[in-house]
């Protein structure tokens, strides 16, 4: 399995807990808020799940600008994360 696809399942599987979304629902390209509805106060729980759980230094809104899954994943790689 490459690093790049370590990182995408485990951001996945913080979706899955903070919103009880079916990895397979995630799609990389298609906009987050459309394709899964998700909130502004959602996103800062997934930004506060990825910190958590990766151990990521994350700005306050840094995740939280993001718009697509694809962003986040590009986001965390530019910081190192595997």
């Amino acid at each position: 399995m490459s690093v790049e696809t370590n990182l995408e399942d485990k951001v996945k599987g913080i979706f899955n807990r903070v919103l009880d979304v079916a990895p397979q629902e995630i799609k990389p390209d298609v906009k987050l808020d459309q394709s899964l509805g998700i909130d502004s106060t959602e996103m800062v729980e997934i930004s506060v799940g990825i910190k958590k759980e990766l151990g990521v230094p994350l700005k306050d809104n840094e995740i939280k600008k993001s718009h697509t899954f694809n962003e986040i994943v590009r986001i965390l790689r530019n910081k190192g994360i595997c």
